[in-house]
């Protein structure tokens, strides 16, 4: 046997959302509270009958219901502000005029450190490349010292090499 179901009511904006259903908490998942607004005291049961009947006649489905018309929704809002107006109800003072612009700063500094930065710049690069073309010259000098001694030494190899068998030739001749 299916439950008796309850109308229960939560203020939703300037409308009442209204739900029928078995019980408070189903009424919470139907309204999709994420807290017990029960506990909270915003949410309650509706016992009034001509409030209850839209409610039962669509079960589990959420029924927005206007609290008061129009006129009583703005008298609700309180009396409207103006931008001008403080709290005290006194003008807003008037806004300063605006300031005289000045001369604008001088760049002379900026532009001396500017053209000292490019100079050095220049100057850097120069000795640089200058160092760079020595390097290219000392790396030539060591390669061509380095296929120099290699020669030589090659030839001197040989000649080691060649002494070495005489002197073995003349000691197996010598020994008998």
């Amino acid at each position: 046997m299916a439950r008796k179901l309850k109308v229960f009511r939560t203020a939703a904006g300037f409308n009442d959302a209204y739900v029928a259903a078995p019980s408070q908490k189903a009424a919470l998942a139907a309204w999709g509270a994420s807290g017990n607004l029960f506990a909270q005291g915003t949410a309650e049961e509706v016992t009034d009958e001509a409030l209850m009947a839209a409610p039962l006649s669509k079960p589990g489905e959420i029924v927005m219901i206007s609290r008061g018309g129009l006129a009583e929704q703005l008298k609700a809002l309180g009396p409207r502000k103006t931008k001008n107006s403080a709290k005290s109800g006194k003008a807003a003072p008037e806004p300063a005029p605006p300031r005289k612009r000045s001369k604008p700063p001088s760049r002379a500094s900026l532009d001396k450190a500017e053209a000292a930065l490019e100079e050095a710049t220049s100057r850097h690069a120069a000795a640089l490349a200058a160092l760079e073309a020595k390097r290219e010259s000392l790396d030539r000098k060591i390669e061509a010292l380095r296929a120099q001694q290699a020669k030589e030494a090659k030839k001197l190899q040989r000649r080691e090499r060649d002494a070495r068998e005489n002197y073995r030739e003349a000691l197996a001749r010598w020994s008998g």
